[in-house]
This record gives structure tokens, sequence and C-alpha cells, in this order.
């Protein structure tokens, strides 16, 4: 599968489609920015634009249950440590629901860490996201894991 970037492909893409892209170039554009002084929870706005804020919940690869509140409060934290990048792979979608799959790199303290995401994202009536689902592929950290499947 050939990968490619999320801005060369968003211009394909309208409705839900659309906005779950438009979602992950505005994540980018602020974690790149998140290293400035100033950076803070309020800092998010402009990806709030696209959410339903009220009524969102996201589930993150841990099975934790998250508001918008709480998501933001751990992307900020998220995003003055590390460093992020994807690249798009594949975008499903159905009536109320995008399934987007990335490659997705973060580098942390020098150390680039790379995974396979699949994220379903939920919409409401009036296109707005409601619900995130994350689930990732990551390498394994003991191969020697897999001997007790």
């Amino acid at each position: 599968m050939d990968l490619r970037e999320v801005r060369d492909v968003v211009g394909e893409y309208t409705g839900n489609a659309r906005t779950v892209l438009e979602y992950s170039m505005t994540v980018k554009r602020l974690l790149d920015g998140a290293k400035e002084p100033g950076f803070s929870v309020e800092s998010w706005a402009p990806l709030a634009e696209l959410v339903a804020v009220d009524e969102f919940e996201r589930v993150g690869n841990f099975k934790e249950a998250m508001t918008w509140q709480d998501y933001v409060k751990f992307l900020t934290l998220w995003a003055i440590s590390t460093n992020w990048e994807c690249s798009f792979k594949r975008l499903t979608e159905r009536p109320g629901v995008v399934y987007l799959e990335l490659e997705e790199r973060s580098r942390l303290d020098g150390n680039v860490r790379a995974s396979n995401s699949l994220s379903v994202y939920e919409f409401n009536e009036f296109g707005k996201i409601r619900h995130l689902d994350v689930y990732l592929q990551i390498p394994l950290p003991n191969p020697a894991i897999l001997h007790r499947y």
C-alpha cells in the first residue's frame, strides 16, 4: 500500500470524510506549534470547531474514555513533549461513520516509534465529531511474548 500525505488527499474527499482529514491536519498543525511559549488547552480551539464538544467521547488504545475537556488536557501534555507526523493509508465512509487508517510516527526523547492506526469517527446530525475510537498496531516490545499465544 502506497503511503501519501494527508494534505495530498484531502481534496479528493467531501463531507464527513473531509472533516476527518481536516481534523488530522489540524492536529498536526497544532502539534507543530505546541513547543512555542503560551501553548495551552485553549490552543485546541480550531480542533473544537470540528467536534461536538458537549457530547464528545474518545476511547483510546487502552480503552480509556475521555470527554472533550479530558482529551484536550491529554493532547496538551502529549503535544508539548512529542513530535508527530502521519501518512495516509486508507479511508472508508459509511453513513455517520468514517474509518481512517494512518501510519503514525512519534518522536519522543530522540526515539521514533511508528504505528499503524485505525480511528473510527462517529458524527452527529450536524456533521460534528461526537465519538472517536482509536486502535493501534505497535511494534512488539519483547518478541518472546509471542511464544505465549
